[in-house]
């Protein structure tokens, strides 16, 4: 069986060896160009000099090979391009390289007792009984992989912050400065989530921003952090979201919280990554006037400019969580005065739990685009690694992880183009084979689409797994998650006459979204409630495009399934690729009846074709 040390497979090419006595990024780019040899075993050249400081490269073109210049850490992440690029036998870029996003993170919900937050690859690669764990070669791996694609930051504890996730900031501190120097070499710095309430651990009686109190408590735990990892990245902060403590529990806002916890890091040149993920998770389903959507635009859009510089409001690319299709959140168009991120999710939690295929990077080029006009700082990533011997579970998800790399360096990345560099570095495939992986991964997105949520639609999964149909498992629920479907029609109506959410966009945006001959067919249940017997744009009725979908959905899962099994994988990639195929056709065919039949009770009408569906 294959082992981690043969993973992750992009690195295909690189000297086995992991770079364990070299300590500084120009060290280490210094022995990949020394050990590199292509596939045609041709021995070329790659001389790397260093240059002042910065993620930045260059690369040129030399009689006998290439020199690669640029600072610290970016003669590195310059070295590992040229390399990729002459492993898949691209043209090489020639000139200077300088990546979107300045902080490109990736998110680890990471629990210290070993067990990840919506993790689908094994257990922690770093936590286990309650304190640090880990095999040292690997995380120099980890961080050798990381680099490889430029990821620069790593937050290696969960959000919703569990004891003994506390003691980061204090007794495991060394132990956290020590986990910190395996990755610096390769450029990574860590970043810690905190707990807002963490003062109330000692002998304060509360957290409330504008007590003197609890800010020097977190001046105090500032000096003590930095003076362990002075190049720790910052804090990220969930607060007042879901049963997390909060400002608002003291009458505070979150440019108030925020801005203490700034200030008490700022002397070190360490940023507050603060999530806007809040909403209220007690709703009514009965208040038809409460729409979850609207939570973050309204709690947020007022206190623009009213952050300190070194908060960074980290925002889902979408206003729900992380769903298959959602409208890029309005936030991004609504703070101009703000350093934004958008926060990604690489683990499958919606997706198919790594399990069925869902490649990711169409999707992105689709959020990327649609923000185009806004100015976004910084791209984090929910995180989809754990301590399965291939990282990442299914042996396709790293094309995610690695993905989402170099659409964070170039947010103007090409899906197609980044799918078929990933096969290149994986496998060894004839033009034909890597043609047929390349229509399978690229189209895996909209299949799993097809049959699981129809036309915009959200929360349709098993409450708490998140995984398998059950369209009306949220409807009754706390979480703000309804679609309302009824004999009638289904959707909720959220333009001006709705629920009003559409007036968050930008009048452009704005008058595409409320309009159901405008709206994106693939949205349209998003923003408007319509009757079964709507007349989409190709004449179909609405219903019969939903029976459509989940029968095309289910179909071309077979078509995938059947092109996968052509192919010449790995043996041990093979097996778990087609045991995972298995498990999702199966899903595919649930997904197919539950939800065809959901909708054939409700509305009474039949499949024009006549499949079946189950009275």
């Amino acid at each position: 069986m294959r082992t981690w040390r043969e993973y992750p497979a992009w690195l295909k090419g690189f000297s086995g060896e992991v770079p364990e006595e070299r300590n500084t990024p120009e060290e280490i780019a210094a022995f990949e160009a020394a050990t590199f040899h292509d596939r045609d075993k041709e021995r070329r050249k790659i001389r790397v000099q260093a240059e002042g400081a910065g993620d930045a490269f260059r690369i040129v073109k030399t009689g006998d090979g290439y020199c690669v210049s640029g600072g610290s850490p970016g003669i590195l992440y310059g070295t590992y391009a040229l390399i990729r690029q002459l492993l898949t036998g691209e043209d090489v870029r020639e000139g200077e390289s300088r990546p979107s996003f300045s902080l490109r993170m990736l998110d680890g919900w990471d629990n210290m007792d070993g067990s990840v937050e919506r993790g689908y690859s094994g257990r922690s690669l770093w936590f286990e009984n309650g304190r640090f764990s880990y095999d040292r070669a690997r995380i120099r791996q980890l961080g050798r992989m990381l680099a490889s694609v430029g990821i620069n930051v790593l937050c290696i504890n969960n959000v919703n912050v569990h004891a003994p996730a506390q003691r980061l900031l204090d007794d495991m501190l060394g132990e956290a400065a020590d986990f910190a120097a395996i990755l610096r070499p390769f450029g990574i710095r860590l970043m810690l989530s905190v707990d807002f309430s963490q003062p109330m651990e000692s002998s304060l009686s509360g957290c409330d921003p504008l007590d003197p109190e609890v800010r020097s408590w977190w001046e105090r735990c500032a000096e003590r952090v930095w003076s362990a990892i002075p190049d720790l990245a910052g804090f990220l902060v969930k607060a007042d979201s879901e049963h997390r403590p909060g400002p608002n529990e003291y009458g505070r806002t979150h440019a108030e919280g925020a801005n203490m916890l700034a200030d008490a890091i700022a002397p070190y040149g360490g940023m507050l990554l603060w999530r806007a993920f809040v909403y209220n998770c007690m709703q009514d389903w009965r208040d038809t006037s409460v729409d979850r959507p609207c939570a973050a635009y309204e709690i947020y859009h007022p206190l623009d400019g009213m952050f300190r510089d070194n908060v960074i409001l980290q925002v889902k690319y979408g206003p729900y969580d992380f769903q298959v299709r959602e409208p890029v959140s309005p936030l991004f168009f609504g703070m101009d005065r703000t350093a934004l991120a958008m926060e990604l999710q690489l683990a499958q939690e919606y997706t198919g739990h790594q399990i069925d295929l869902f490649s990711m990077p169409p999707m992105w080029r689709e959020l990327f685009d649609a923000i185009c006009e806004t100015h976004v700082d910084a791209v984090a990533a929910v995180s989809n690694l754990g301590r399965d011997a291939n990282w990442t579970g299914h042996p396709f998800a790293a094309l995610n992880l690695f993905a989402y790399g170099c659409f964070a360096w170039d947010r103007d990345s090409d899906p197609a183009a980044v799918i078929r560099s990933w096969i290149r570095l994986t496998y060894d495939f004839t033009e034909e084979e890597e043609e047929q992986l390349l229509r399978v991964l690229a189209k895996s997105r909209d299949v799993y689409e097809k049959y699981t949520s129809p036309l915009g639609l959200c929360w349709m999964v098993k409450p708490g797994v998140h995984y398998g149909p059950s369209p009306y498992g949220y409807e009754f629920d706390l979480w703000g998650t309804y679609n309302r479907a009824d004999r009638n029609a289904v959707g909720i109506d959220r333009t001006a006459q709705g629920t009003g959410y559409v007036l968050q966009y930008p009048e452009k945006l704005r008058s595409v979204y409320e309009d159901p001959e405008r709206c994106p067919e693939k949205l349209l249940l998003f923003f408007h409630r319509l009757p079964y017997s709507f007349r989409m744009r190709d004449g179909r009725t609405l219903i019969q495009r939903i029976y459509d979908d989940h029968f095309e959905g289910y179909e071309e899962t077979l078509g995938m399934q059947r092109a996968l099994e052509a192919l010449p994988l790995p043996e041990n990639d093979r097996d778990e690729i087609l045991t995972r195929m298995a498990a999702q056709v199966k899903n595919a065919a649930e997904w197919r009846d539950v939800v065809n039949t959901f909708f054939f009770r409700f509305s009474g009408f039949a499949d024009r074709d006549g499949r079946d569906i189950y009275p």
